[in-house]
């Protein structure tokens, strides 16, 4: 538990260290999971020890809350003054991100998969269109 402890605060630290030193505008510990990241998927997977410590840290994660729900309760205050403004940014960046995603997910479907235009009669056309769909290396059947 202890070495996978170790690797997690590792990345985290290198992340945390590559912001800094490329003065790079996000949080370091996302780029150590980034890293992480990249380490698991050339190793293949995380392995048993990586992954018990893991769903340990999961099943507890309530408890990081607990700081977070202190915090709103001591800025009772700003909160009151400023907690339309924060409430409207919360929503109106919310319904941006959602929008963008499906916009971005439109697009890249549409790329991947194009929808035949039924008004296009070039055989060329719709036999490419024909062979991608079958795959490679397989037959047309009559």
């Amino acid at each position: 538990m202890l070495q996978a402890i170790t690797v997690l605060f590792l990345c985290q630290l290198a992340g945390e260290a590559l912001v800094r030193f490329l003065r790079l505008p996000f949080p370091g510990p996302v780029l150590g999971m980034l890293l992480l990241a990249a380490i698991l998927t050339v190793r293949g997977r995380a392995g048993p020890e990586l992954e018990t410590t893991t769903s340990v840290i999961l099943r507890n994660l309530v408890l990081l809350y607990i700081p977070v729900s202190v915090g709103i309760i001591r800025q009772g205050a700003n909160l009151s003054r400023y907690g339309l403004a924060l409430g409207t940014a919360i929503l109106v960046s919310t319904v941006l991100t959602l929008a963008v995603t499906a916009l971005v997910f439109q697009f890249v479907a549409r790329r991947r998969n194009p929808i035949p235009d039924p008004q296009i009669s070039d055989p060329q056309i719709s036999d490419r269109g024909a062979a991608r769909s079958r795959g490679p290396n397989r037959e047309a059947t009559p």
